[in-house]
């Protein structure tokens, strides 16, 4: 299905008919197919949107770079147009960075009622010497090969070292898109987890290099109300390498 959301089209799914809703926030780069399973996992009993943010899977980008703060701004008007006035949120890497900021809010046009963080962005890394130095070399050659002149001479070597630069989801991603990732993974959301009054459920997979266990540990020693579960052997996409482990602990704190 698809709605229009501050104009944008926005393309989205609902399964399950419960009477409490629960909304699924994805991971940068994802589309909302790759969370069937977890949808599946509940749906019996609640209702489950999946939807795709702009700039991901079948939605159309933003018109501009958005910060973390403008994406959650945009989940409030999706939540408006779809009339959801109270739901359960599960964020996996991305989307706990937009869950995180909304729950340390005072004021949104809807209630969280408990949050489930898988594989959760949203901290900061300590950077070694090697990186900040690898960082500054970074911005150093970005400033020699944006020289006009220095392109025109060498277009091929410029070009192939720009296509090995950043992430594969950096990568992979527009323009503007881009900007939006750079803006995310140089905030450091830490400070705000103290601000989180619901009940939230972390899951990690303990081999996860993205977003490692460390980050899960400390936000459940931040977030008053937490607990972690950890699945062995998991990394960054540990709902579906170990799917069945993933829906005990779901049907287990759903209640399903």
């Amino acid at each position: 299905m698809n709605t229009e959301v501050d104009g944008y089209n926005i393309c989205y799914k609902i399964t399950g008919e419960g009477d409490e809703t629960v909304v699924i926030l994805q991971g940068w780069g994802t589309d909302l197919g790759v969370y069937d399973s977890v949808a599946g996992c509940i749906s019996d009993k609640y209702k489950v949107i999946q939807f795709d943010l702009p700039g991901f899977g079948g939605s159309d980008e933003p018109g501009e770079a958005w910060n973390v703060d403008a994406f959650a701004d945009f989940f409030c008007r999706f939540m408006q147009t779809l009339d959801v006035k109270k739901a359960t949120l599960i964020g996996h890497s991305y989307g706990g960075r937009i869950i995180i900021k909304l729950a340390a809010r005072d004021d949104i046009p809807f209630e969280i009622k408990n949050i489930v963080l898988i594989d959760s962005a949203g901290i900061m890394p300590k950077r070694s010497f090697k990186q900040k130095f690898n960082i500054r070399k970074y911005k150093l050659i970005k400033k020699i090969v944006n020289v006009k002149l220095i392109y025109a001479l060498f277009p091929e070597l410029i070009d192939d070292w720009r296509s090995r630069q950043g992430s594969a989801d950096y990568r992979n991603a527009s323009p503007i898109m881009r900007q939006c990732m750079v803006m995310a993974v140089n905030e450091d959301l830490t400070e705000l987890l103290p601000y989180i009054k619901q009940d939230t459920l972390l899951i990690w997979g303990d081999k996860d290099t993205a977003t490692p266990i460390s980050d899960g540990r400390l936000m459940e020693e931040r977030i008053k109300n937490s607990g972690l579960c950890v699945l062995e052997g998991c990394g960054h996409f540990s709902f579906l390498e170990k799917p069945s482990q993933f829906k005990s602990i779901m049907r287990s704190y759903f209640e399903c």
